[in-house]
């Protein structure tokens, strides 16, 4: 309980407009960078700001969406992340900086084998290629590989198959676990999102920083 309250507050402070985080941070900036714990986060960071100064970033997460990703793994003690388009590993670095901490692992699914192929090379040099698994090919079809519990999805990869991911995962996703979606302003997300807040086992808000994030709790 102690830990869904703290989920909670965590969501309703991200869903602020930015005017009113500012008026809450005593003049500090919400946009500062983050500050590595260690020298494995360092790394992880660095490669991180290695992808985005080299321009190999594909389509990827910015840094405001990434931290708030890592905020709710973390808070919310994932052991298995199941990532629905790996483009280069930016979005997973985020996640395995949560991952260290709770010793989980991530899945990450990629149709691209030259992406896949970059996304190994990051995830290598970042020094978290042993907690990670990425799978290549459609994931509409290699979703069904899964086995086990999940506690926290990420869907950021063809708009129009968001519904279709949900309802696949959906059932493997843990009571109290999340599901994210990225880039819900973008078109072809109107099914996914009449699903996600028409169901009344799950619990929908919307993170609108960024590149647009809904956040949905599956309710115990």
């Amino acid at each position: 309980m102690k830990r869904l309250i703290i989920l909670t507050l965590i969501v309703m402070a991200a869903c602020l407009p930015m005017s009113a985080q500012r008026r809450g941070m005593s003049g500090s900036s919400p946009l500062a960078p983050p500050l590595p714990k260690d020298e494995a986060e360092k790394k992880i960071l660095a490669v991180l700001d290695e992808i985005v100064a080299t321009g190999r970033t594909y389509a990827h997460v910015p840094p405001v969406d990434g931290r708030i990703m890592r905020v709710l793994a973390e808070s919310s003690g994932a052991k298995h992340v199941v990532e629905i388009g790996t483009s280069t590993g930016v979005s997973g670095l985020w996640f395995c900086l949560a991952l260290r901490g709770t010793g989980g692992k991530l899945t990450t699914f990629e149709i691209d084998p030259g992406r896949a192929a970059m996304a190994r090379e990051h995830f290598r040099k970042a020094g978290v290629d042993k907690m990670v698994t990425i799978i290549e090919g459609d994931a509409h079809q290699t979703v069904t590989q899964l086995k086990g519990t999940v506690d926290v999805v990420f869907i950021d990869a063809d708009k129009e198959g968001y519904t279709d991911y949900l309802e696949k995962l959906l059932p493997l996703v843990r009571p109290g676990g999340l599901i994210l979606a990225h880039n819900v302003g973008m078109g072809g997300v109107d099914s996914y999102l009449r699903a996600v807040t028409s169901n009344p086992n799950l619990e929908t808000v919307l993170y609108s920083q960024g590149g647009g994030l809904s956040i949905t709790v599956k309710k115990h």
